[in-house]
């Protein structure tokens, strides 16, 4: 009778030999069936819907410059060659190839993350899915034509790498590490979040190489170097260049151009020095943007073929004379980036330079492209962001008092990594976006929603204990 009852609690009867599954627990497996095929069939959908609802891929001012690596033959500041063969192969079918290995790739990284975490319950995975797919940027960056989906996403599939590598298969670490070093590749922010993130965890591991294994750590730092020459060979292969995508000092020279240190430079030097900008120093536009590609002396001077040099030249000398200065708009810019997670930036009917590209290089797009709701000026993200705007900053906040509680508390099991891997990139990104390229809401919105994931994974955490009959797998 003893025994009878323990089973029974267990969901189990004793029979000859064993013992049968009762009706609870077949309900349960039902249940998480039917949960499998929604995360499988729907959730995919659901991270499309915004794609779906505009009838086309959404386009981005950056977009075209990625477009055009392909036919161009040259470098272009900032466009990874990499993202744009990419988006080559997607051509034909009108870029919905793309936008299907986005949401696949999402869904895998983050039934992947609950497995790694013992919450792969399929229920968990559709519940939580929803929960990004309503209230976060997600959905919006998974239907867009550009890099900004795989920054999150590389985020969190470095920590499986790295911290979680013995529970999973060497297939996946195999998919893991292509992953990593695509999306490493695909952007050089991102590259450098991944790069901080593994100089960080090489700095601890002396002290908590119980719980970051120097294997895993070996293999994320592998990923980005893999990256850096996947990179390089695209460039060479498109341009004959084996170079870096240029840009980088003349993106910092337009944040400190709208910081006003660039201006007090040439107030400051042109009398001793002849410089191209000197004759412009009062005329100097207020923002990077409006001097880097709208209508102004930066275009009469020859871009960044006739300005690169200058520019970096100006870069470099600026911070040996106002270090101060310099520290303090970093500073400030970093603080800014932090807060600055809106959705939708550069996500218009406005975008003339991508529209062009289509039409000169990709005709057969035209009228799928100008049929679209974006192009019509029907997409507002005002309403869609009076949710996503403090469910963006309320998650990190709470991503850096998870990981602050499990440091208090010495206590640092998988959610409390997490969390600290999640804040440090948080913080990497908002130093080296915001630092660099100046603060944009598009930089923020593309790694905030891991915040919300993670937060969500600790309310499973703390809510959602395995009920007996859940089934082990997604």
């Amino acid at each position: 009778m003893t025994n009878f009852l323990l089973t029974s609690r267990l969901g189990m009867v004793p029979e000859t030999g064993g013992y049968a599954i009762n009706t609870q627990i077949l309900r349960a497996r039902t249940t998480d069936t039917r949960a499998v095929w929604v995360a499988a069939i729907a959730l995919p959908l659901l991270l499309l819907a915004p794609a779906f609802w505009n009838g086309y891929p959404l386009l981005q001012w950056d977009t075209g410059g990625y477009l055009a690596r392909w036919y161009e033959g040259y470098l272009v500041p900032s466009r990874s060659t990499v993202f744009g063969i990419y988006l080559h192969v997607g051509e034909d079918s009108g870029f919905w190839f793309n936008l299907g290995i986005q949401a696949l790739a999402t869904l895998w990284v983050l039934q992947l993350t609950l497995r790694v975490l013992d919450l792969a319950q399929p229920r968990r995975l559709v519940a939580i899915s929803l929960a990004l797919v309503l209230a976060t940027a997600l959905p919006w960056l998974a239907s867009m034509l550009l890099t900004d989906i795989f920054a999150g996403l590389a985020v969190l599939a470095l920590a499986i790498l790295v911290l979680h590598g013995e529970r999973i298969s060497k297939i996946e670490t195999c998919a893991l590490f292509a992953f990593i070093a695509f999306a490493a590749a695909t952007h050089s922010a991102t590259l450098g979040v991944l790069f901080g993130l593994c100089c960080v965890g090489w700095i601890l591991w002396p002290v908590l190489r119980k719980r970051i294994p120097a294997k895993g750590l070996a293999q994320g730092s592998l990923t980005i170097a893999t990256g850096a020459v996947m990179l390089l060979s695209a460039n060479f292969a498109l341009s004959g260049q084996f170079a870096w995508t240029p840009g980088g000092t003349g993106v910092a020279f337009g944040r400190m151009l709208q910081d006003g240190i660039v201006t007090q430079y040439l107030r400051d030097h042109c009398a001793q020095e002849q410089l191209k900008l000197c004759p412009y120093r009062n005329e100097l536009p207020a923002t990077a943007d409006e001097f880097l590609w709208g209508k102004s002396m930066f275009n009469t001077l020859g871009r960044f073929a006739g300005m690169n040099d200058e520019m970096g030249y100006i870069v470099r000398r600026s911070l040996a004379a106002y270090p101060g200065w310099q520290a303090e708009a970093a500073a400030v810019a970093t603080a800014q980036q932090l807060v600055h997670v809106a959705t939708g930036e550069g996500t218009n009917g406005w975008i003339p330079h991508t529209y062009g590209i289509i039409e000169r290089y990709i005709p057969a797009q035209l009228k799928p492209m100008r049929a679209a709701h974006q192009q019509k000026w029907q997409l507002d993200f005002t309403a869609i962001n009076h949710i996503h705007v403090p469910v963006a900053l309320g998650s990190m906040l709470l991503v850096a008092i998870l990981f602050g509680r499990g440091l208090w508390q010495r206590r640092l099991d998988d959610l409390t990594l997490l969390a600290g891997t999640v804040t440090l990139a948080l913080l990497g990104n908002a130093v080296i976006c915001g630092v660099i390229s100046g603060p944009h809401n598009r930089y923020g919105a593309r790694i905030a929603w891991v915040a919300t994931f993670v937060v969500l994974i600790a309310v499973a955490k703390r809510f959602g204990k395995n009920a007996v009959g859940d089934s082990g797998a997604a």
